[in-house]
Protein backbone atom coordinates (compact mmCIF):
# COMPACT_ATOMS: atom_id res chain seq x y z
CA UNK A 1 0.00 0.00 0.00
CA UNK A 2 1.19 3.73 -1.17
CA UNK A 3 -0.81 5.23 1.62
CA UNK A 4 -1.95 5.14 4.78
CA UNK A 5 -5.36 6.50 4.32
CA UNK A 6 -6.77 4.70 1.45
CA UNK A 7 -10.44 6.05 0.90
CA UNK A 8 -9.95 8.42 4.20
CA UNK A 9 -9.64 5.65 6.81
CA UNK A 10 -6.41 5.23 8.68
CA UNK A 11 -4.42 2.21 8.00
CA UNK A 12 -1.34 3.10 9.77
CA UNK A 13 -0.96 -0.03 11.16
CA UNK A 14 -0.06 -1.57 7.96
CA UNK A 15 3.27 0.41 7.89
CA UNK A 16 4.25 -0.74 11.83
CA UNK A 17 4.52 -4.32 10.60
CA UNK A 18 4.14 -7.66 12.65
CA UNK A 19 6.27 -6.79 15.74
CA UNK A 20 4.96 -3.54 16.54
CA UNK A 21 1.53 -4.27 15.48
CA UNK A 22 2.48 -7.73 18.07
CA UNK A 23 3.14 -5.21 20.64
CA UNK A 24 0.47 -3.32 20.20
CA UNK A 25 -1.98 -5.92 20.01
CA UNK A 26 -1.08 -7.18 23.84
CA UNK A 27 -1.61 -3.49 24.74
CA UNK A 28 -4.87 -3.05 22.78
CA UNK A 29 -6.21 -6.28 24.39
CA UNK A 30 -5.44 -5.66 27.65
CA UNK A 31 -6.75 -2.05 27.44
CA UNK A 32 -10.00 -2.60 25.63
CA UNK A 33 -11.50 -4.70 28.33
CA UNK A 34 -10.22 -2.85 31.19
CA UNK A 35 -11.94 0.71 31.85
CA UNK A 36 -8.90 2.54 31.34
CA UNK A 37 -9.27 3.39 27.64
CA UNK A 38 -7.75 1.39 24.71
CA UNK A 39 -7.74 4.66 22.71
CA UNK A 40 -5.97 6.12 24.99
CA UNK A 41 -3.08 3.99 24.58
CA UNK A 42 -3.06 3.47 21.57
CA UNK A 43 -2.20 6.75 20.81
CA UNK A 44 -0.10 6.90 24.08
CA UNK A 45 2.18 3.91 23.71
CA UNK A 46 2.96 4.96 19.76
CA UNK A 47 3.79 8.26 20.75
CA UNK A 48 6.38 7.58 23.26
CA UNK A 49 8.16 4.56 21.36
CA UNK A 50 8.17 7.10 18.61
CA UNK A 51 6.23 4.61 16.17
CA UNK A 52 3.37 6.39 14.20
CA UNK A 53 -0.25 6.41 15.26
CA UNK A 54 -1.86 2.61 14.09
CA UNK A 55 -5.12 4.62 13.47
CA UNK A 56 -8.58 4.81 14.36
CA UNK A 57 -9.22 1.44 12.03
CA UNK A 58 -6.91 -0.85 14.11
CA UNK A 59 -8.06 0.10 17.27
CA UNK A 60 -12.34 -0.67 15.87
CA UNK A 61 -10.77 -3.53 14.07
CA UNK A 62 -9.34 -5.19 17.39
CA UNK A 63 -12.63 -5.23 19.23
CA UNK A 64 -13.40 -8.38 17.25
CA UNK A 65 -10.42 -9.82 19.40
CA UNK A 66 -12.16 -8.14 22.49
CA UNK A 67 -15.56 -10.14 21.13
CA UNK A 68 -14.26 -13.49 21.57
CA UNK A 69 -12.37 -12.88 24.58
CA UNK A 70 -15.54 -12.06 25.84
CA UNK A 71 -17.84 -14.64 24.26
CA UNK A 72 -15.39 -17.27 25.40
CA UNK A 73 -15.05 -15.97 29.12
CA UNK A 74 -18.79 -15.71 29.53
CA UNK A 75 -19.80 -18.30 27.45
CA UNK A 76 -22.18 -20.02 30.00
CA UNK A 77 -23.94 -16.32 30.11
CA UNK A 78 -23.97 -16.41 26.85
CA UNK A 79 -25.17 -19.95 25.70
CA UNK A 80 -28.19 -19.86 28.50
CA UNK A 81 -28.81 -16.61 26.87
CA UNK A 82 -28.73 -17.58 23.33
CA UNK A 83 -30.82 -20.76 24.15
CA UNK A 84 -33.18 -19.33 26.82
CA UNK A 85 -34.27 -16.84 24.42
CA UNK A 86 -34.28 -19.04 21.31
CA UNK A 87 -36.30 -21.88 23.29
CA UNK A 88 -38.74 -18.83 24.66
CA UNK A 89 -39.19 -18.17 20.79
CA UNK A 90 -40.22 -21.50 19.87
CA UNK A 91 -42.51 -21.89 22.93
CA UNK A 92 -43.95 -18.60 22.81
CA UNK A 93 -42.94 -17.40 26.30
CA UNK A 94 -42.57 -13.96 25.80
CA UNK A 95 -41.89 -13.75 29.11
CA UNK A 96 -39.11 -15.75 29.39
CA UNK A 97 -36.06 -13.97 31.44
CA UNK A 98 -33.50 -14.82 29.04
CA UNK A 99 -35.44 -13.46 26.11
CA UNK A 100 -36.43 -10.42 27.68
CA UNK A 101 -32.52 -9.27 28.65
CA UNK A 102 -31.76 -10.60 25.12
CA UNK A 103 -34.21 -7.85 23.97
CA UNK A 104 -33.36 -5.21 26.09
CA UNK A 105 -29.57 -5.40 25.47
CA UNK A 106 -30.23 -5.27 21.65
CA UNK A 107 -32.58 -2.09 22.15
CA UNK A 108 -29.62 -0.54 24.57
CA UNK A 109 -27.46 -0.54 21.68
CA UNK A 110 -29.36 1.40 19.64
CA UNK A 111 -28.38 5.06 20.42
CA UNK A 112 -24.54 4.18 20.00
CA UNK A 113 -25.28 2.64 16.60
CA UNK A 114 -27.14 5.65 16.39
CA UNK A 115 -24.09 7.96 17.34
CA UNK A 116 -21.30 5.71 15.81
CA UNK A 117 -23.08 6.67 12.18
CA UNK A 118 -23.78 10.08 13.17
CA UNK A 119 -19.97 10.67 13.99
CA UNK A 120 -18.25 8.44 11.65
CA UNK A 121 -16.94 10.72 9.42
CA UNK A 122 -14.83 12.67 12.39
CA UNK A 123 -13.97 9.93 13.91
CA UNK A 124 -12.44 7.56 11.17
CA UNK A 125 -11.23 10.28 9.25
CA UNK A 126 -7.36 10.60 9.23
CA UNK A 127 -5.49 12.71 11.70
CA UNK A 128 -9.42 13.14 13.31
CA UNK A 129 -8.82 15.98 15.56
CA UNK A 130 -10.94 12.96 18.56
CA UNK A 131 -7.59 11.43 18.51
CA UNK A 132 -5.88 14.55 19.90
CA UNK A 133 -3.50 13.64 23.00
CA UNK A 134 -5.18 16.95 24.76
CA UNK A 135 -8.90 15.45 24.63
CA UNK A 136 -7.62 11.86 25.17
CA UNK A 137 -6.22 13.43 28.44
CA UNK A 138 -8.89 15.26 29.39
CA UNK A 139 -11.45 12.50 28.73
CA UNK A 140 -9.52 10.18 31.04
CA UNK A 141 -9.67 12.78 34.26
CA UNK A 142 -13.29 13.33 33.61
CA UNK A 143 -13.58 9.36 33.42
CA UNK A 144 -11.53 9.11 36.77
CA UNK A 145 -13.59 11.45 38.53
CA UNK A 146 -16.97 9.60 37.50
CA UNK A 147 -15.90 6.71 38.24
CA UNK A 148 -14.77 7.63 41.83
CA UNK A 149 -18.05 9.41 42.50
CA UNK A 150 -19.69 6.43 41.17
CA UNK A 151 -17.93 4.11 43.64
CA UNK A 152 -17.98 6.18 46.57
CA UNK A 153 -21.76 6.13 45.55
CA UNK A 154 -22.59 2.95 45.05
CA UNK A 155 -24.83 0.23 47.20
CA UNK A 156 -23.13 -3.01 45.41
CA UNK A 157 -26.42 -4.94 45.62
CA UNK A 158 -28.06 -5.65 42.80
CA UNK A 159 -27.35 -8.42 40.55
CA UNK A 160 -27.64 -9.38 37.05
CA UNK A 161 -31.35 -10.69 37.95
CA UNK A 162 -32.34 -7.55 39.07
CA UNK A 163 -31.48 -5.68 35.45
CA UNK A 164 -34.75 -3.75 34.35
CA UNK A 165 -34.95 -2.12 30.68
CA UNK A 166 -34.59 0.81 32.25
CA UNK A 167 -31.07 -0.25 33.65
CA UNK A 168 -30.09 -1.50 30.12
CA UNK A 169 -31.09 1.47 28.37
CA UNK A 170 -28.80 3.91 31.25
CA UNK A 171 -26.05 1.26 30.37
CA UNK A 172 -26.82 1.45 26.67
CA UNK A 173 -26.64 5.08 26.81
CA UNK A 174 -23.17 5.45 28.41
CA UNK A 175 -21.96 3.32 26.09
CA UNK A 176 -22.18 6.28 24.11
CA UNK A 177 -19.00 7.73 25.53
CA UNK A 178 -17.34 4.92 24.37
CA UNK A 179 -16.96 7.17 20.73
CA UNK A 180 -14.98 9.62 22.58
CA UNK A 181 -11.05 8.62 22.70
CA UNK A 182 -10.45 8.34 25.96
CA UNK A 183 -13.08 7.29 27.44
CA UNK A 184 -13.36 3.75 27.29
CA UNK A 185 -16.84 1.35 26.71
CA UNK A 186 -15.72 -0.78 29.67
CA UNK A 187 -15.26 2.08 31.82
CA UNK A 188 -18.39 4.21 30.59
CA UNK A 189 -20.66 1.27 31.39
CA UNK A 190 -18.72 -0.11 34.51
CA UNK A 191 -19.61 3.36 36.00
CA UNK A 192 -23.06 3.54 34.56
CA UNK A 193 -23.61 -0.04 36.32
CA UNK A 194 -22.25 0.91 39.67
CA UNK A 195 -23.72 4.00 39.85
CA UNK A 196 -27.03 1.52 39.45
CA UNK A 197 -26.47 0.12 42.52
CA UNK A 198 -24.76 -3.63 41.21
CA UNK A 199 -21.82 -5.28 42.74
CA UNK A 200 -18.98 -4.65 41.39
CA UNK A 201 -18.78 -8.11 39.78
CA UNK A 202 -21.90 -8.11 38.53
CA UNK A 203 -21.63 -4.82 36.76
CA UNK A 204 -18.45 -5.94 35.01
CA UNK A 205 -20.89 -9.09 33.77
CA UNK A 206 -23.52 -7.04 32.83
CA UNK A 207 -21.26 -3.84 31.01
CA UNK A 208 -19.42 -6.98 29.12
CA UNK A 209 -22.89 -8.93 28.29
CA UNK A 210 -24.56 -5.71 27.12
CA UNK A 211 -21.50 -4.75 25.00
CA UNK A 212 -21.50 -7.66 22.96
CA UNK A 213 -23.19 -6.10 20.16
CA UNK A 214 -21.98 -2.84 19.96
CA UNK A 215 -18.52 -4.65 19.92
CA UNK A 216 -19.57 -7.04 17.34
CA UNK A 217 -20.94 -3.96 15.17
CA UNK A 218 -17.69 -1.70 15.57
CA UNK A 219 -15.61 -4.51 14.42
CA UNK A 220 -17.23 -5.89 11.95
CA UNK A 221 -18.37 -2.13 10.27
CA UNK A 222 -14.00 -1.73 10.65
CA UNK A 223 -13.21 -4.77 8.80
CA UNK A 224 -16.23 -4.09 5.78
CA UNK A 225 -14.49 -0.96 5.26
CA UNK A 226 -11.08 -2.43 5.09
CA UNK A 227 -12.23 -4.47 2.68
CA UNK A 228 -14.00 -1.44 0.67
CA UNK A 229 -10.90 -0.03 1.10
CA UNK A 230 -8.82 -2.41 -1.11
CA UNK A 231 -6.84 -3.53 1.84
CA UNK A 232 -4.09 -5.58 0.55
CA UNK A 233 -2.77 -9.04 1.21
CA UNK A 234 0.09 -7.77 3.63
CA UNK A 235 -2.32 -5.72 5.28
CA UNK A 236 -4.54 -8.22 6.19
CA UNK A 237 -1.94 -10.64 7.45
CA UNK A 238 -0.90 -7.73 9.88
CA UNK A 239 -3.72 -7.23 11.29
CA UNK A 240 -4.72 -10.98 11.99
CA UNK A 241 -1.39 -10.74 13.71
CA UNK A 242 -3.02 -8.42 15.98
CA UNK A 243 -6.13 -9.80 16.33
CA UNK A 244 -4.99 -13.35 17.69
CA UNK A 245 -2.60 -11.85 20.01
CA UNK A 246 -4.99 -9.29 21.46
CA UNK A 247 -7.43 -11.98 21.71
CA UNK A 248 -5.28 -13.90 23.98
CA UNK A 249 -4.21 -10.83 26.41
CA UNK A 250 -7.75 -9.21 26.00
CA UNK A 251 -9.39 -13.23 27.91
CA UNK A 252 -6.27 -12.51 30.56
CA UNK A 253 -7.61 -8.89 31.08
CA UNK A 254 -11.17 -10.22 31.79
CA UNK A 255 -9.65 -12.75 34.18
CA UNK A 256 -7.42 -9.97 35.84
CA UNK A 257 -10.59 -7.50 36.15
CA UNK A 258 -12.99 -9.68 37.57
CA UNK A 259 -10.54 -11.05 39.98
CA UNK A 260 -10.08 -7.31 40.97
CA UNK A 261 -13.43 -6.27 41.30
CA UNK A 262 -14.36 -9.31 43.34
CA UNK A 263 -11.18 -8.55 46.18
CA UNK A 264 -10.85 -4.93 45.96
CA UNK A 265 -12.82 -2.02 43.83
CA UNK A 266 -11.98 0.10 40.88
CA UNK A 267 -10.26 2.64 42.96
CA UNK A 268 -7.11 1.24 41.26
CA UNK A 269 -8.65 2.47 37.77
CA UNK A 270 -9.78 5.79 38.99
CA UNK A 271 -6.16 6.00 40.34
CA UNK A 272 -4.62 5.43 37.09
CA UNK A 273 -6.86 6.99 35.02
CA UNK A 274 -6.13 10.39 36.92
CA UNK A 275 -2.59 9.30 36.38
CA UNK A 276 -2.64 9.07 32.69
CA UNK A 277 -4.83 12.24 32.35
CA UNK A 278 -2.66 14.58 33.95
CA UNK A 279 0.79 13.25 32.34
CA UNK A 280 -0.72 13.62 29.07
CA UNK A 281 -1.69 17.02 29.29
CA UNK A 282 1.87 17.81 31.16
CA UNK A 283 3.38 15.92 28.39
CA UNK A 284 1.50 17.58 25.54
CA UNK A 285 2.29 21.28 27.13
CA UNK A 286 5.81 20.50 27.83
CA UNK A 287 6.34 19.75 24.20
CA UNK A 288 7.66 16.07 25.38
CA UNK A 289 4.36 14.23 23.55
CA UNK A 290 3.38 15.70 20.23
Amino acid sequence: MTTACPLGIDTGFVALGYAKVAVLGVIQGITELLPISSTAHMRVVPAVLGWRDPGSAFSAAMQLAALAAVVSYFWKDVSRLAGGSLAAIGQRRFDDPSLRLVVWIGLSTIPIVIAGIALSGVLNQCNSPMRGLNVIGWACIAMAVLLALAELGARHRRTLQDVTFIDALLVGVAQIGALIPGVSRSGSTLTAALALGFKREEAARFSFLLGVPAIALAGGKEVWELHKAHLDAHGWSVLAVGLVVASISAFAAIWGLMRILERFSAWPFVIYRGVLGVALLVGVASGWLH
